[in-house]
């Protein structure tokens, strides 16, 4: 159970923040920036709920149970194993991984196949969808590049999470406009 009595505590002061383990790292690590871009995503998706609360509350339902699995996204990454080390931290599953695919099917079955790329926009809660889609892709590159570095180690199921999140917020993002039937599509070289 978390329980926060004081919100400033003056460790981070000299420019460096603790991860889950207790190690001091800097504010500008990598770690610290896909955490911190996951939580910049979240409020996104929080943002995209004062949209999608009353006209979508299928959609509505299904970003707030995202909400809590990117705080367990968080999690994953404040603690990070080695990668011959087995852990009982929080980690994302690979159910969670799954559950996020059934949903895009389930979604997607109802839309029509594009036939051009989507411009980010159409109604109120697409627009705020497709913002919401970008961070998490930011945040997927970020995941990325820490993972690359033979020293850091970022968990199979959390890069799978993300991966499929920005694939389910896009499918959203179509649905929110009306299936697809609102999309704004790219004509390519329209304005030459």
């Amino acid at each position: 159970m978390v329980k926060l009595n004081k919100i400033y505590t003056r460790t981070g002061d000299n420019g460096t923040t603790g991860l889950g383990g207790g190690q001091r790292v800097a504010k500008h690590h990598g770690r610290i920036a896909a955490f911190g871009t996951i939580d910049e995503a979240n409020a996104a998706i929080g943002m995209a709920r004062l949209h999608t609360k009353t006209s979508y509350p299928g959609l509505d339902a299904v970003l707030a149970r995202i909400q809590n699995d990117l705080f367990d996204a968080g999690a994953d990454l404040c603690m990070p194993a080695t990668k011959a080390q087995k852990t009982q931290d929080l980690r994302i599953s690979q159910n969670q991984v799954d559950r996020l695919e059934r949903e895009i099917d389930y979604l997607n079955a109802d839309i029509e196949p594009l036939t051009s790329f989507v411009l980010p926009g159409g109604s109120a809660a697409a627009s705020a969808l497709h913002l919401a889609r970008t961070i998490v892709r930011r945040a997927e590159r970020i995941m990325v590049k820490l993972n690359a570095d033979p020293d850091e180690n970022v968990s199979n199921p959390v890069l799978k999470y993300i991966n499929r999140l920005s694939d389910l917020l896009f499918v959203m993002s179509r649905y929110a406009n009306n299936k697809g039937n609102s999309d704004i599509l790219w004509k390519p070289g329209e304005n030459l």
